[in-house]
């Protein structure tokens, strides 16, 4: 039996650590804590601060190619900036008048009418082979390719394949030819039939996406209720009417934003097939002209602020006129 000398710990109690120890093991410790501490706050700052630095180099082309090209165009507009030259007369809102007061430059809108009424031909046309695809038929998913396959490709491209498609005696001529039109029409030649011929081919080129807007919007109503009005006996067109059109009136809303906007800043097509002679000179081919042609910056870009302006008040009106409901069909 171990007899314990006075003023000793029992054999099987614990360790005590002498001051010196205590001080160097528990000291380290803090210190490891305080750098775990340190590290975990640097993460999570680097963590929350990393979504912004994506979001600011997206921010930072927006507003290197969008935005200050609008602030200089609004600046040109009030100058007599001819493109070359360094100096920069101001001019006030002399532009703007000549704008509002010349004849040439606001009677090419007249050529935006024939897009306008197209494009209406155009929405009729993807509603309704939406309605027909929407259900069960045979090669869906082939016709569907078919008809959004000319909005893929390059619009260039289109208006080249057209202009020889129009031309004197091209593919058009020889197709009439064979239900005896022997003398057939100068399709972009004759000022009376020019824009008619690129409106069609407008329609031709945009008609897939409307198409798949409305392809979705329709897909998207409950068959619940296609199946009710089966047991009560609708026809198809009762269903357009009842279902299908007020499900998709929102997006028959936007594509008549689209519309709008589409016909009054129309380009590539009568660029490429026309060059805008004929009479088929859109307004944003006038605003290019004089650009670049006539080397008129400052009136360009005055043009450009106008027709921005008219896209943004036709747009305000049509939203006050066909105000964004929610749609409920159940």
């Amino acid at each position: 039996m171990a007899i314990a000398t006075p003023g000793a710990a029992p054999a099987d109690a614990p360790a005590v650590l002498s001051a010196p120890l205590r001080a160097r093991r528990f000291g380290g410790g803090s210190r490891r804590t305080g750098r775990r501490r340190g590290g975990s706050a640097g993460r999570s700052v680097l963590q929350h601060l990393t979504p912004w630095f994506f979001l600011a180099a997206a921010v930072g082309l927006l507003l290197l190619f969008t935005y200050w090209p609008a602030v200089n165009l609004f600046y040109f507009s009030v100058t007599d900036w001819d493109g070359i030259d360094l100096e920069k007369n101001f001019v006030g809102l002399d532009n703007y008048v000549q704008v509002f007061t010349d004849p040439r430059i606001f009677s090419v809108f007249g050529v935006s009418l024939y897009y306008f009424f197209a494009s209406f031909a155009q929405m009729a046309i993807a509603m309704y082979f939406a309605s027909l695809l929407s259900f069960s038929t045979r090669f869906s998913n082939l016709f569907r390719g078919i008809l959004f396959f000319p909005y893929l490709i390059n619009g260039v491209a289109i208006g080249f394949v057209f202009l020889y498609l129009f031309q004197p005696g091209g593919s058009l001529d020889t197709v009439l030819s064979w239900f005896g039109v022997t003398d057939p029409p100068q399709w972009l030649g004759n000022p009376d039939i020019v824009n008619w011929s690129l409106a069609g081919t407008s329609v031709w080129r945009y008609t897939g996406m409307n198409f798949v807007l409305f392809l979705g919007a329709i897909q998207s109503i409950p068959h619940e209720l296609y199946e009710a009005a089966e047991l009560d006996g609708a026809s198809r067109w009762q269903q357009f009417w009842a279902i299908i059109f007020p499900g998709i009136r929102r997006v028959v809303g936007l594509s008549f934003i689209l519309a709008i906007a589409g016909s009054l800043s129309v380009f590539e097509i009568p660029f490429i097939m026309t060059g805008g002679a004929n009479g088929s000179a859109t307004f944003v081919i006038q605003t290019l002209q004089t650009a670049f042609s006539f080397r008129q910056v400052g009136l360009a870009s005055a043009m450009a602020v106008v027709l921005l302006m008219i896209v943004l008040i036709v747009t305000w009106i049509q939203r006050k006129v066909f105000p964004d409901e929610k749609v409920d069909l159940t």
